[in-house]
């Protein structure tokens, strides 16, 4: 299965957001994709204030909109992920999308970015509800894992994504430059290798609108956790093929996951 990453330099500019998207879909789409994977907060990046204006329901306009183009392209679309308003709370939702506009899967960040360090910082709690369930889907066959962003962070996560059958961990970002040049590429290799996975990591790139410089570099690796594809700075795509045979063979090769001991895994006491 060939997955794209589609790297954007969102802005608070939907129609420009959307049209770049669109654009970098139909491509993706042409060289083969059958999953497309979009950054986190793909249709808007913004302040946090604008971000909560925008906010809208599952049966919102960014939904819909994902809907008709992974129909037009005959893909699977992991719309990267929005701010979702249900009642009283907001989320930041990553949506999954079918070939036919069947929307097949919802996570909501569990992990939020409450965090300073020197050239960047957040506190996403302000914003948003954290999400409490790990999330895996189906795409022809291979399974797959949702998270977002500093999700990437959190091992255990990610375990038992795979446990439950994930062959593709799936991570749309807005990854910083502050930390990204230093932790990205670092860590979406070593979620690869330790669970055994390809990892398709969309990201934003660019400057954002509240000042914040991100990394970009959309990561497509493999489970021996070799970049496969790396859309570099700019606006573009990352695209490679996913290989369930490879996967297979770096499994029976080093056997880790078969040579866990969860018998002897105990939570520290708080």
């Amino acid at each position: 299965m060939r997955v794209a990453a589609v790297q954007l330099h969102s802005t608070p500019d939907r129609d420009r957001n959307h049209e770049t998207a669109e654009r970098l879909i139909a491509r993706a789409a042409g060289e083969g994709a059958r999953l497309v994977a979009l950054p986190e907060l793909f249709g808007f990046l913004g302040r946090g204030a604008d971000l909560a204006a925008g906010a809208e329901p599952l049966d919102g306009p960014t939904v819909a909109w994902a809907r008709q183009l992974a129909t037009t392209h005959d893909v699977w679309l992991l719309a990267g992920s929005f701010v979702e308003r249900d009642g009283d709370h907001l989320y930041n939702t990553s949506c999954l999308v079918g070939p036919t506009g069947e929307l097949v899967a919802t996570y909501r960040k569990i992990h939020l970015f409450d965090v300073e360090v020197p050239g960047t910082g957040g506190h996403e709690s302000d914003l948003y509800t954290a999400g409490t369930t790990p999330v895996n889907a189906t795409v022809d066959g291979i399974g797959v894992g949702l998270s977002i962003c500093y999700d990437l962070r959190f091992p255990e996560l990610y375990r038992i994504l795979t446990l439950r059958g994930a062959s593709v961990l799936a991570l749309p970002s807005a990854f910083t430059a502050a930390t990204g040049r230093d932790h990205w590429e670092l860590l979406v290799r070593a979620r690869a290798v330790e669970n055994q996975v390809y990892v398709l990591a969309p990201d934003q790139c660019g400057t954002s609108a509240d000042g914040t410089p991100r990394h970009g570099h959309s990561l497509v690796v493999d489970p021996w956790g070799r970049v496969l594809a790396d859309a570099g700075e700019g606006e573009g795509l990352a695209i490679a093929d996913v290989e369930p045979a490879e996967l297979t063979r770096v499994r029976k090769l080093l056997p880790s996951l078969v040579n866990r001991r969860p018998q002897a895994y105990r939570w520290p006491a708080p």
